[in-house]
């Protein structure tokens, strides 16, 4: 199994909790935006329930590329 990393970034696990509510159909797939939206296409529910479980203290809003 592969072992998935935490969210590096606030950003990143606001987006992951985004998409696993669409997945679970809390909310609609259509309303999604962006990176929630590629989210929930190419991952699977537990994949995105470990990213949207990430403490976000310590973490900062965005990482940049590169």
């Amino acid at each position: 199994m592969e072992r998935i990393m935490p969210a590096k970034s606030k950003a990143q696990q606001k987006a992951a909790g985004a998409a696993l509510s669409a997945e679970r159909g809390e909310t609609k797939k259509s309303e999604l935006q962006g990176a929630s939206r590629s989210m929930v296409e190419s991952m699977s529910e537990e994949e995105l329930e470990r990213l949207a479980s990430t403490r976000r203290k310590g973490k900062p809003e965005h990482v940049s590329k590169g």
